[in-house]
């Protein structure tokens, strides 16, 4: 078992992502078996992340304020409770909407 406390892990600074501060609680590389990392990311109004892919797979819950996260060929509004999974490779943009900020729990699976 690990135990990541309130005030522990390292921030970080994701390619692409804009008005934002991410905290990682556990780090896919070095922290788990399989690859697993866990992040909490906190989006400014109008903040959000380029349309991109990774290699990996992720999810986000959306813990408050709301976020559109657009693909190739769909859109979402996620809302507090909201949860989307992303396949590795899958295309996606983040914005956050309206004038509040966003936090999301972010989970990434690294192999």
């Amino acid at each position: 078992m690990k135990i990541v406390r309130k005030k522990e892990g390292s921030p970080y600074e994701a390619k692409g992502h804009f008005g934002y501060w991410s905290i990682q609680k556990l780090d896919a590389k070095t922290d788990t078996q399989h690859g697993l990392g866990i992040a909490v990311s906190h989006f400014l109004p109008q903040g959000g992340a380029e349309m991109s892919s990774s290699p990996r797979e992720r999810a986000y819950f959306v813990l408050s304020g709301s976020v559109v996260v657009k693909g190739n060929t769909e859109e979402y509004l996620l809302e507090p409770g909201d949860l989307i999974y992303i396949a590795a490779g899958e295309e996606r943009e983040i914005q956050v909407t309206g004038i509040e900020p966003a936090t999301l729990f972010v989970i990434i699976v690294a192999k």
